[in-house]
């Protein structure tokens, strides 16, 4: 498969993806609502950093204790849930007088919710999809995620000029109940994709078949710290440059569409195992010159040009498929989520603390320094024997237990 029109031409994947971008324009428009409720509360960057990601760091949990549901409950009537579950805890948020430990315990509650969303959409689509469509597909999902980012974002702002954040809120938790109902009318019913009940030890007996192989923890390590990192340290963009933090996130999710179209669409699928290592020291290098403190404009187009490297998750994406049975894809998809975002939330508080001890500009340096250091490291891990790298000829090798047939 690849062309779009293919692509769009699929049975529920249109569907399938109108009501990712609904979440994804309420996930958008809210956390910037609610990262700025609460800076103009506390005046806090910490605070305003971890009310954006923090709650990614509840998906932690989740990863280890209900993620085996991704694959062992129908995933309709999971996504359908986990919507509606958002829109009432984001309408609870908006609530006149509610307090800041308030906000953060229901922030604690939708992260322990989403920790399922990640792997049950990956699954879904996995199922949606012929095999050769997964990666154009994926690419399709990211550029759709940019492109909700770069207008949630831009409109966001804007609306918080005309807007109180509250008001926002609300209007996030309607998107909420519109990708809900769009999921439930233009999605069919599927049985889950594997037997057995969601538990706790299913759960952690799959997490550490999924662990146990060397390739895959690279894998896993590449999509998640260096991503966790930089993401950090976008979450102080509202106490860098308060007035134009929804306009650096705009841009910053136009680089990641221009790095998806291309790597997804225009790469040749022979070329793109390489990109790896040099699209995740794309996406720290531009932040080193934010010591200097430039001008909002440079700072914004660094932004941009950063987030182009976020496509390095498409090719590891990619490779982390290729180590991995089928029976056990949404599970492995909802663990690089879970651990994607978790990490996403640990660098909000790392940047957040630096912030608070440094400056915002000094922090988003350091958080770029490390993620360089560890994009470093996992490329010389990976070129050791049994590293699960790529071989000469271009190909990731398959170094994972046979392939299963689904039932």
């Amino acid at each position: 498969m690849r062309s779009y029109r293919t692509l769009l031409g699929t049975p529920e994947y249109a569907p399938f993806l109108l009501s990712f971008a609904a979440h994804a324009a309420a996930q958008t428009i809210g956390g910037l609502a609610l990262g700025t409720l609460v800076y103009r509360a506390t005046g806090s960057p910490l605070l305003s950093a971890v009310s954006m990601f923090g709650p990614q760091l509840a998906q932690l949990l989740g990863a280890a204790f209900l993620l085996s549901g991704a694959d062992r409950l129908p995933p309709r009537a999971i996504l359908t849930v986990i919507s509606l579950a958002f829109a009432a805890g984001t309408a609870v948020l908006a609530l006149p007088g509610l307090p800041v430990w308030a906000v953060f315990v229901v922030l604690l509650l939708q992260g322990l919710v989403a920790s399922l969303g990640g792997g049950v959409r990956g699954g879904l689509m996995n199922e949606i999809l012929p095999k050769d469509g997964y990666v154009l597909g994926r690419s399709a999902f990211n550029m759709l995620w940019g492109l909700v980012q770069i207008t949630g974002f831009a409109a966001g702002g804007a609306l918080l000029a005309l807007l109180t954040p509250r008001l926002c809120l609300l209007l996030a938790a309607a998107f909420y109940v519109a990708s809900a109902l769009v999921n439930h009318l233009g999605i069919m019913p599927r049985p889950p994709r594997s037997a057995g009940r969601p538990s706790f030890s299913a759960t952690w007996r799959t997490n550490a078949l999924l662990w146990s192989s060397r390739p895959r923890r690279l894998v896993y390590l590449g999509l998640w710290v260096p991503n966790g990192l930089v993401v950090g340290g976008d979450s102080l963009y509202v106490s860098y440059a308060p007035e134009a933090a929804g306009t650096m996130y705009a841009c910053g999710a136009l680089g990641m569409f221009v790095g998806d179209l291309t790597v997804g669409r225009l790469v040749p699928p022979a070329l793109r195992p390489r990109l790896a290592t040099p699209l995740r020291l794309l996406l720290a290098a531009p932040y080193l010159f934010f010591v200097l403190r430039p001008p909002v404009a440079l700072s914004v187009v660094a932004a941009g040009v950063a987030s182009v490297g976020f496509a390095a998750s498409l090719v590891l994406q990619e490779r982390l498929m290729a180590l991995t049975p089928d029976d056990l894809a949404g599970q492995a998809l909802g663990l690089h989520s879970t651990g994607m975002v978790a990490l996403q939330g640990v660098g909000a508080v790392l940047a957040g603390t630096l912030a608070q001890l440094t400056s915002p500009a000094t922090a988003m340096t350091l958080m770029a320094v490390a993620s360089i250091v560890v994009t470093v490291t996992l490329h010389a891990l990976e070129r050791r024997p049994g590293g699960g790298g790529v071989t000469p000829d271009g190909v990731t090798p398959d170094l994972t237990e046979p392939r299963r047939a689904r039932g």
